[in-house]
């Protein structure tokens, strides 16, 4: 079956006898472009798809009040992008440790896994990413490895173009540099 629009999805879900197949359409069309944007957020795969599980439910909650002034996409990226934060602080608070802890958990999981399954140039990009502040790696995130524009990220993200630009060209420059500072070592 071919993916259905926004609008199909959303006119199946306000049919009360059709909702939970609607919104079942709706995880299977967008669970795992959601799901590779989380991992590379969290990096952990049981993180992943337990951040994964609020962004539905917050989904199902909430899309009654979907006002379609967004793509719905765009829509559940923003939920995605804003579970993956909570999660990441939430992580930090767990640790009650400085950043270079945090940053030794997060990137624990990326020697296995499907996800992160490349050669070592492969994870030590990951990891020069995984040292980036939130903001930032969450921006190269998906400019890069999601591949979308940034009207599309400032959909999501709440965040002007100049700004998600700038920050995406300071994560590359931070990148460049540790992985830079990786060869001379």
């Amino acid at each position: 079956m071919s993916e259905l629009s926004d609008k199909e999805l959303l006119e199946l879900f306000r049919q009360k006898d059709r909702r939970h197949y609607a919104f079942d359409l709706l995880v299977r069309q967008y669970q795992e472009r959601l799901y590779n944007y989380v991992r590379r957020m969290v990096t952990d795969h049981q993180d992943a798809e337990d951040v994964l599980q609020n962004v539905f439910i917050k989904a199902w909650r909430g899309l009654d009040k979907f006002r379609e002034d967004a793509q719905l996409f765009s829509w559940l990226y923003r939920i995605a992008h804003n579970e993956s934060i909570t999660h990441l602080k939430r992580v930090k608070r767990g640790l009650f440790v400085d950043h270079e802890a945090v940053f030794e958990r997060l990137t624990a999981s990326l020697d296995h896994g499907e996800q992160f399954s490349g050669d070592a140039i492969e994870r030590k990009l990951q990891r020069a990413v995984m040292r980036l502040p939130e903001k930032q790696r969450s921006v190269f995130t998906m400019k890069y490895f999601q591949e979308m524009k940034y009207h599309e990220i400032s959909a999501i993200t709440g965040t002007s173009i100049g700004a998600l630009k700038s920050s995406y060209h300071i994560a590359v420059r931070k990148i460049e540099e540790h992985l830079t500072s990786d060869q001379t070592k």
